[in-house]
């Protein structure tokens, strides 16, 4: 069963995920995960720039060169 299709839409005219979880626990078990740790919402515009800021702060690759790039913008 598609259980996207039966959850209307929410906030925004978007299908919430905690809309589709509550449709999903009516029909089967639903298991949680306590989370510890640091969290991104990436829906939201500052939060998806703070996540891509710090992931790519983390990356062998590019994040000493990204790191120098932010700071010279910051002066």
């Amino acid at each position: 069963m598609i259980y996207w299709k039966k959850t209307p839409p929410g906030k925004g005219g978007e299908i919430q995920l905690t809309d589709a979880l509550k449709v999903l626990a009516k029909n089967e078990p639903v298991w949680a995960y306590n989370f510890e740790g640091l969290r991104y919402d990436v829906g939201d515009k500052l939060g998806f720039l703070k996540a891509t800021v710090e992931f790519a702060l983390r990356r062998e690759d590019l994040g000493a060169d990204f790191k120098a790039y932010l700071n010279e913008i910051l002066k």
